[in-house]
Protein backbone atom coordinates (compact mmCIF):
# COMPACT_ATOMS: atom_id res chain seq x y z
CA UNK A 1 0.00 0.00 0.00
CA UNK A 2 1.13 3.64 -0.78
CA UNK A 3 1.07 5.71 2.25
CA UNK A 4 -0.32 8.86 1.86
CA UNK A 5 3.39 10.70 3.51
CA UNK A 6 4.82 8.59 0.45
CA UNK A 7 2.37 10.43 -1.64
CA UNK A 8 3.04 14.34 -0.09
CA UNK A 9 6.74 13.79 -0.23
CA UNK A 10 7.29 12.12 -3.17
CA UNK A 11 9.57 9.15 -2.43
CA UNK A 12 10.07 6.60 0.18
CA UNK A 13 12.19 6.95 3.46
CA UNK A 14 11.24 3.85 5.23
CA UNK A 15 14.17 3.30 7.68
CA UNK A 16 16.47 0.38 6.47
CA UNK A 17 16.88 -2.68 8.64
CA UNK A 18 20.65 -2.06 10.77
CA UNK A 19 22.85 -4.74 9.28
CA UNK A 20 21.54 -4.52 5.73
CA UNK A 21 24.31 -4.03 2.94
CA UNK A 22 22.49 -2.17 1.05
CA UNK A 23 24.41 -2.55 -2.18
CA UNK A 24 23.73 -6.61 -1.72
CA UNK A 25 20.27 -6.09 -1.35
CA UNK A 26 19.29 -4.18 -4.31
CA UNK A 27 21.24 -6.39 -6.63
CA UNK A 28 19.25 -9.17 -4.97
CA UNK A 29 16.26 -7.30 -5.79
CA UNK A 30 16.82 -7.01 -8.91
CA UNK A 31 17.35 -10.35 -9.86
CA UNK A 32 13.78 -11.09 -8.29
CA UNK A 33 11.65 -8.84 -9.60
CA UNK A 34 13.68 -9.01 -13.17
CA UNK A 35 14.57 -4.84 -12.68
CA UNK A 36 17.20 -3.37 -14.48
CA UNK A 37 18.67 0.20 -13.23
CA UNK A 38 19.70 2.43 -15.82
CA UNK A 39 21.72 5.59 -14.51
CA UNK A 40 22.91 9.14 -16.18
CA UNK A 41 26.35 10.25 -15.91
CA UNK A 42 25.57 12.86 -13.27
CA UNK A 43 23.90 10.62 -10.59
CA UNK A 44 26.36 10.10 -7.35
CA UNK A 45 28.99 7.83 -8.24
CA UNK A 46 27.90 4.93 -6.31
CA UNK A 47 24.43 5.06 -8.17
CA UNK A 48 26.57 4.58 -10.98
CA UNK A 49 28.90 1.70 -9.71
CA UNK A 50 25.55 0.31 -9.14
CA UNK A 51 23.43 0.60 -12.13
CA UNK A 52 23.04 -1.94 -14.76
CA UNK A 53 23.63 0.41 -17.09
CA UNK A 54 24.66 3.92 -17.40
CA UNK A 55 24.91 6.48 -20.30
CA UNK A 56 23.93 9.58 -21.74
CA UNK A 57 19.90 10.50 -22.89
CA UNK A 58 20.61 8.88 -26.34
CA UNK A 59 22.11 5.46 -24.91
CA UNK A 60 19.29 5.54 -22.20
CA UNK A 61 16.52 5.72 -24.79
CA UNK A 62 18.15 3.02 -27.07
CA UNK A 63 18.46 0.83 -23.80
CA UNK A 64 15.25 0.99 -22.41
CA UNK A 65 13.64 0.52 -26.20
CA UNK A 66 15.56 -3.03 -26.24
CA UNK A 67 15.84 -4.39 -22.59
CA UNK A 68 13.59 -7.55 -22.31
CA UNK A 69 13.36 -6.07 -18.21
CA UNK A 70 10.14 -6.29 -16.20
CA UNK A 71 10.91 -3.31 -14.02
CA UNK A 72 13.27 -0.55 -15.18
CA UNK A 73 14.34 1.94 -12.63
CA UNK A 74 15.22 5.28 -14.11
CA UNK A 75 17.93 6.64 -11.45
CA UNK A 76 18.15 10.32 -13.06
CA UNK A 77 15.61 12.91 -13.38
CA UNK A 78 11.78 13.15 -14.23
CA UNK A 79 11.98 13.36 -18.12
CA UNK A 80 14.45 10.37 -18.27
CA UNK A 81 11.41 8.00 -16.68
CA UNK A 82 8.75 9.15 -18.88
CA UNK A 83 10.45 8.56 -21.93
CA UNK A 84 11.50 5.23 -20.67
CA UNK A 85 7.41 5.10 -20.28
CA UNK A 86 6.68 6.34 -23.74
CA UNK A 87 9.00 3.89 -25.19
CA UNK A 88 7.78 0.79 -23.10
CA UNK A 89 4.33 1.38 -22.04
CA UNK A 90 4.08 -1.97 -20.80
CA UNK A 91 6.94 -2.09 -18.17
CA UNK A 92 6.93 -0.78 -14.70
CA UNK A 93 9.11 2.10 -14.77
CA UNK A 94 10.13 3.74 -11.25
CA UNK A 95 12.20 6.64 -10.39
CA UNK A 96 13.77 6.98 -6.66
CA UNK A 97 12.18 10.59 -6.38
CA UNK A 98 9.54 12.06 -8.43
CA UNK A 99 11.20 15.70 -7.15
CA UNK A 100 13.84 14.73 -9.26
CA UNK A 101 12.38 17.35 -12.10
CA UNK A 102 14.44 18.83 -14.94
CA UNK A 103 15.44 22.86 -15.57
CA UNK A 104 15.32 22.69 -18.96
CA UNK A 105 12.32 20.65 -19.19
CA UNK A 106 10.87 22.92 -16.95
CA UNK A 107 11.98 26.15 -19.05
CA UNK A 108 9.56 24.78 -21.92
CA UNK A 109 5.61 24.58 -20.47
CA UNK A 110 3.93 22.30 -23.23
CA UNK A 111 1.06 24.96 -23.29
CA UNK A 112 3.00 27.88 -24.10
CA UNK A 113 5.13 25.32 -26.60
CA UNK A 114 1.57 24.75 -28.29
CA UNK A 115 1.00 27.90 -29.09
CA UNK A 116 4.52 29.08 -30.30
CA UNK A 117 4.41 25.84 -32.99
CA UNK A 118 0.81 27.03 -34.07
CA UNK A 119 2.11 30.27 -34.58
CA UNK A 120 4.84 28.87 -37.20
CA UNK A 121 2.53 25.67 -38.69
CA UNK A 122 4.84 24.85 -41.61
CA UNK A 123 8.10 24.37 -39.71
CA UNK A 124 9.55 20.71 -39.00
CA UNK A 125 9.33 20.93 -34.44
CA UNK A 126 12.74 19.41 -33.26
CA UNK A 127 12.76 19.01 -29.30
CA UNK A 128 15.55 18.18 -27.09
CA UNK A 129 15.01 14.65 -25.43
CA UNK A 130 15.07 16.76 -21.82
CA UNK A 131 11.43 17.52 -22.49
CA UNK A 132 8.04 16.36 -20.83
CA UNK A 133 6.12 13.84 -22.33
CA UNK A 134 3.67 16.87 -23.41
CA UNK A 135 6.06 18.60 -25.33
CA UNK A 136 7.72 15.66 -26.70
CA UNK A 137 3.95 14.83 -28.06
CA UNK A 138 4.06 18.49 -29.62
CA UNK A 139 7.34 17.40 -31.49
CA UNK A 140 7.92 15.81 -34.75
CA UNK A 141 11.62 14.32 -33.91
CA UNK A 142 13.67 14.37 -30.75
CA UNK A 143 17.34 14.53 -30.54
CA UNK A 144 19.83 14.40 -28.07
CA UNK A 145 23.03 16.49 -27.74
CA UNK A 146 24.82 13.19 -29.27
CA UNK A 147 22.76 13.00 -32.46
CA UNK A 148 21.05 16.82 -32.89
CA UNK A 149 24.12 17.79 -35.42
CA UNK A 150 23.24 15.14 -37.56
CA UNK A 151 19.38 14.93 -37.12
CA UNK A 152 19.34 18.63 -38.39
CA UNK A 153 21.46 17.81 -41.38
CA UNK A 154 19.62 15.09 -42.07
CA UNK A 155 16.29 17.35 -43.24
CA UNK A 156 16.08 19.03 -46.64
CA UNK A 157 18.10 22.37 -46.58
CA UNK A 158 14.84 24.32 -47.33
CA UNK A 159 12.72 22.35 -43.92
CA UNK A 160 11.81 25.58 -41.51
CA UNK A 161 12.71 24.31 -38.33
CA UNK A 162 11.51 25.19 -34.25
CA UNK A 163 14.07 24.09 -32.41
CA UNK A 164 13.39 23.75 -28.25
CA UNK A 165 13.57 23.84 -25.83
CA UNK A 166 17.66 24.99 -25.17
CA UNK A 167 18.73 27.96 -27.07
CA UNK A 168 22.05 27.36 -26.42
CA UNK A 169 22.40 23.90 -27.55
CA UNK A 170 20.26 24.98 -30.37
CA UNK A 171 22.57 28.17 -31.31
CA UNK A 172 25.53 25.53 -31.72
CA UNK A 173 23.70 23.76 -33.78
CA UNK A 174 22.54 26.24 -36.03
CA UNK A 175 26.35 27.48 -36.23
CA UNK A 176 27.59 23.95 -37.01
CA UNK A 177 24.81 23.02 -39.76
CA UNK A 178 24.08 27.05 -40.89
CA UNK A 179 21.03 26.15 -40.84
CA UNK A 180 18.71 29.12 -39.35
CA UNK A 181 16.56 27.65 -36.97
CA UNK A 182 13.32 29.59 -34.86
CA UNK A 183 14.69 29.14 -31.21
CA UNK A 184 12.44 28.31 -27.87
CA UNK A 185 14.18 30.67 -24.80
CA UNK A 186 14.96 27.91 -22.67
CA UNK A 187 18.10 26.97 -20.52
CA UNK A 188 19.54 24.20 -18.51
CA UNK A 189 20.46 26.48 -14.92
CA UNK A 190 23.74 24.53 -14.42
CA UNK A 191 25.40 24.34 -17.87
CA UNK A 192 23.96 28.51 -18.17
CA UNK A 193 25.63 29.31 -14.99
CA UNK A 194 29.45 28.28 -16.00
CA UNK A 195 31.92 31.41 -16.17
CA UNK A 196 33.68 32.22 -19.07
CA UNK A 197 35.90 34.11 -16.93
CA UNK A 198 36.78 31.59 -14.25
CA UNK A 199 37.11 28.64 -17.22
CA UNK A 200 39.94 31.15 -18.70
CA UNK A 201 41.43 31.64 -15.32
CA UNK A 202 41.89 27.66 -14.44
CA UNK A 203 43.29 27.43 -18.41
CA UNK A 204 46.08 30.48 -17.14
CA UNK A 205 46.59 28.34 -14.08
CA UNK A 206 46.95 24.90 -16.45
CA UNK A 207 47.84 25.70 -19.50
CA UNK A 208 48.48 22.12 -20.97
CA UNK A 209 44.92 20.92 -19.83
CA UNK A 210 42.13 20.94 -22.74
CA UNK A 211 38.39 22.48 -22.00
CA UNK A 212 35.59 20.13 -22.47
CA UNK A 213 32.27 22.12 -22.81
CA UNK A 214 28.68 20.47 -23.02
CA UNK A 215 26.79 22.37 -26.03
CA UNK A 216 24.02 23.79 -23.65
CA UNK A 217 26.36 26.14 -22.41
CA UNK A 218 26.10 29.57 -23.05
CA UNK A 219 28.31 30.57 -26.74
CA UNK A 220 30.67 32.31 -24.30
CA UNK A 221 31.89 29.23 -22.37
CA UNK A 222 31.88 27.48 -26.04
CA UNK A 223 34.11 29.80 -27.74
CA UNK A 224 37.24 28.22 -24.93
CA UNK A 225 36.34 24.89 -25.54
CA UNK A 226 38.98 22.38 -27.23
CA UNK A 227 36.19 19.54 -27.37
CA UNK A 228 32.27 20.49 -27.79
CA UNK A 229 29.69 17.47 -27.09
CA UNK A 230 27.58 15.20 -25.32
CA UNK A 231 28.58 13.66 -21.86
CA UNK A 232 29.53 10.37 -23.71
CA UNK A 233 31.20 11.92 -26.47
CA UNK A 234 33.45 14.16 -23.67
CA UNK A 235 33.90 10.76 -21.95
CA UNK A 236 35.34 9.42 -25.15
CA UNK A 237 37.62 12.35 -25.71
CA UNK A 238 38.80 12.59 -22.32
CA UNK A 239 40.07 8.78 -22.29
CA UNK A 240 41.42 8.62 -25.85
CA UNK A 241 42.77 12.11 -26.11
CA UNK A 242 46.44 12.20 -25.35
CA UNK A 243 45.98 15.18 -23.37
CA UNK A 244 46.96 14.57 -19.67
CA UNK A 245 44.73 17.14 -18.12
CA UNK A 246 41.28 18.50 -19.02
CA UNK A 247 38.89 21.22 -17.68
CA UNK A 248 35.36 19.47 -17.71
CA UNK A 249 32.44 22.61 -18.41
CA UNK A 250 29.41 19.96 -17.49
CA UNK A 251 27.95 18.37 -14.61
CA UNK A 252 30.19 17.26 -12.44
CA UNK A 253 28.62 13.65 -11.66
CA UNK A 254 30.74 12.69 -15.04
CA UNK A 255 34.04 12.89 -13.28
CA UNK A 256 33.36 9.57 -11.49
CA UNK A 257 33.12 7.66 -14.95
CA UNK A 258 36.28 10.03 -16.27
CA UNK A 259 38.68 8.83 -13.47
CA UNK A 260 37.48 5.27 -13.79
CA UNK A 261 38.18 5.14 -17.29
CA UNK A 262 41.76 7.29 -17.47
CA UNK A 263 42.79 6.96 -13.56
CA UNK A 264 45.87 8.28 -14.63
CA UNK A 265 44.47 11.64 -16.11
CA UNK A 266 43.66 15.11 -13.83
CA UNK A 267 39.84 16.11 -14.49
CA UNK A 268 38.98 19.63 -13.00
CA UNK A 269 35.45 20.43 -12.24
CA UNK A 270 34.35 23.99 -13.79
CA UNK A 271 32.62 26.44 -11.18
CA UNK A 272 29.64 28.36 -11.69
CA UNK A 273 29.47 32.20 -12.05
CA UNK A 274 28.29 32.60 -8.59
CA UNK A 275 30.52 30.12 -6.94
CA UNK A 276 33.73 29.63 -5.11
CA UNK A 277 33.55 26.06 -5.20
CA UNK A 278 35.25 23.74 -7.62
CA UNK A 279 31.90 22.07 -9.27
CA UNK A 280 28.54 22.66 -10.67
CA UNK A 281 25.79 19.95 -10.15
CA UNK A 282 22.69 19.59 -10.88
CA UNK A 283 20.72 19.51 -7.61
CA UNK A 284 17.77 17.26 -9.29
CA UNK A 285 20.16 14.23 -10.02
CA UNK A 286 21.48 14.68 -6.59
CA UNK A 287 18.03 13.59 -5.29
CA UNK A 288 18.85 9.78 -6.41
CA UNK A 289 20.31 8.43 -3.07
CA UNK A 290 21.37 4.94 -2.41
CA UNK A 291 18.48 4.79 0.28
CA UNK A 292 15.98 5.91 -1.97
CA UNK A 293 16.75 3.52 -4.71
CA UNK A 294 16.88 0.73 -2.32
CA UNK A 295 13.30 1.57 -1.09
CA UNK A 296 11.87 2.16 -4.94
CA UNK A 297 12.77 -1.22 -5.37
CA UNK A 298 11.74 -2.95 -2.58
CA UNK A 299 8.33 -1.25 -2.47
CA UNK A 300 7.97 -0.66 -6.44
CA UNK A 301 7.01 3.17 -6.20
CA UNK A 302 7.44 6.19 -7.42
CA UNK A 303 6.57 4.66 -10.74
CA UNK A 304 5.86 7.30 -14.04
CA UNK A 305 2.64 6.48 -15.90
CA UNK A 306 2.16 8.60 -19.30
CA UNK A 307 -1.60 9.12 -20.01
CA UNK A 308 -1.84 6.85 -23.09
CA UNK A 309 -3.51 8.47 -25.66
CA UNK A 310 -0.27 11.51 -24.87
CA UNK A 311 2.51 8.31 -24.98
CA UNK A 312 0.90 7.49 -28.36
CA UNK A 313 2.24 10.94 -30.29
CA UNK A 314 5.27 11.26 -27.61
CA UNK A 315 6.43 7.62 -29.06
CA UNK A 316 6.95 8.77 -32.69
CA UNK A 317 9.14 11.71 -32.45
CA UNK A 318 11.35 9.18 -30.25
CA UNK A 319 10.98 6.47 -33.09
CA UNK A 320 12.08 8.99 -35.07
CA UNK A 321 15.06 10.07 -33.41
CA UNK A 322 15.80 6.66 -33.00
CA UNK A 323 15.04 5.40 -36.26
CA UNK A 324 17.06 8.52 -37.83
CA UNK A 325 20.14 7.57 -35.72
CA UNK A 326 20.32 4.21 -36.26
CA UNK A 327 20.35 5.00 -39.95
CA UNK A 328 23.65 7.54 -39.71
CA UNK A 329 25.51 4.74 -37.33
CA UNK A 330 25.03 6.77 -33.95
Amino acid sequence: MIKEKWLEQGFIDEAIPEGVDVKAEIRRLCKEKNALIMAHYYTEGVIQELADFVGDSLALAQKAASTDADIIVMCGVHFMGETNKILCPEKKILVPDLNASCSLAESCPADEFEKFVKAHPDHTVISYVNTTAATKALTDVVVTSSNAKQIVESLPKETPIIFGPDKNLGHYISEQTGRKMLLWDGACQVHEKFSATKIQQLKSEHPAAKVLVHPECPPAVISLADKVGSTAALLKYSVTDEAQEFIVVTESGILVEMQRLAPHKTFIPAPAEDSDNTCNECEYMKLVTLNKLYNCLKYEWPAIEVEPEMGKKAVKSIHKMLEISKSLGL
